[in-house]
């Protein structure tokens, strides 16, 4: 029997706002590819972000102009000569994916000839706001064991102290999203340092990203805007420490293992991240937070609610994904 497609575009409102240093929104728009072959279905799920020029309708125009490829059998390998947004790739491969697994019988983890998944300690990510509201909603995370701060305007160092003087026993990061310069960097680093911050994410934009070269990092920097896939990596040495490997920047999750092989082999330690998005597609990047420093999947506990069945979440620990979820 043919495979079918079937492309949806989603939309999962947010507990409140979001907002980093590129702006705030209240909802999760995710494009959904289902694959149906002999009754057997996987599915992806993708978040096109307009910082890399990608939009909802662009990624379904992208899949529907390789319908018949993809319903004649286009196979991972495949993917990246006929469908351009990296979005629509990660959607499509991780349904591919999935698709193997239950027509195979065998989870995605073993195909990829990787561990059994365990549960992990996910990020718990503090969105942007003014020193006090993002001190308000620290305390009221203060169990979690590790905090993500999204800083990048004006009074960062106010808001770094408010929250460490929140929560004093939890881990803190940050994540600036390219909203720091040269001239505040060194300034900020030496707060970040002091404060205790573990990790500190994309401070500087990637197009002048070159001066991370000549500063003293008193704190690791994580490249994440910086770094999309395996054919970037040289262009991170001497720069980053570590790299945020996310399956919309890489094209799914095909991409995103031959990107963690690349930086462990040039010893860049491994973040996994994600885009705003449920349970579907945070399964499969659960793959890669097997092996990595730093875990940041909490997409689905910032949204009103969850897809079901999902992921488990028990506060910051979160457990494996349901087979009838994904894998």
């Amino acid at each position: 029997m043919k495979r079918s497609l079937t492309i949806a575009h989603e939309s999962w409102p947010i507990a409140g706002s979001f907002t980093i240093s590129r702006g705030s929104k209240t909802k999760a728009d995710v494009v959904v590819v289902t694959l149906e072959e002999n009754g057997i279905v996987g599915r992806g799920e993708c978040v096109p972000y307009p910082r890399y020029h990608e939009t909802v309708p662009q990624v379904i125009a992208a899949l529907e102009a390789a319908r018949g490829l993809i319903e004649d059998g286009l196979a991972r390998d495949g993917i990246a000569r006929f469908v351009a947004p990296k979005a629509a790739r990660n959607a499509l491969d991780c349904a591919l994916w999935d698709l193997e697994a239950k027509r195979s019988g065998r989870p995605v983890w073993q195909l990829a000839e990787l561990s059994e998944p365990k549960p992990v300690i996910t990020a718990y990510t503090l969105s942007l706001d003014t020193p006090q509201a993002m001190a308000q909603a620290a305390t009221a995370a203060a169990d979690r064991p590790l905090l993500k701060l999204k800083l990048g305007r004006e009074g960062d160092e106010e808001r770094i102290w408010a929250i460490r003087e929140a929560a004093p026993k939890a881990r803190l990061i940050v994540d600036a999203n390219e909203g720091w310069n040269d001239a505040a960097l060194p300034r900020m680093l030496a707060a970040c340092a002091e404060a205790g911050i573990e990790l500190v994410e994309q401070p500087l934009p990637a197009s002048s990203d070159e001066a991370l070269k000549s500063v003293d990092r008193l704190v690791p920097i994580c490249a994440d805007e910086s770094a999309h896939d395996v054919e970037g990596v040289a262009a991170l040495l001497g720069k980053y420490d570590a790299v945020n490997i996310k399956l919309d920047k890489t094209g799914g999750l095909t991409g995103a293992l031959a990107l963690a092989r690349a930086a462990r082999a040039d010893d860049l330690k491994i973040m996994v991240g994600c885009m705003l998005a449920t349970s579907l597609a945070m399964a499969p990047a659960m793959l890669l937070a097997q092996f990595a420093s730093v875990v940041d999947l909490d997409g689905p506990l910032l949204l009103k609610q969850d897809r079901s069945p999902g992921i488990t979440y028990a506060g910051s620990l979160m457990h494996p994904p349901p087979r009838a979820l994904w894998g």
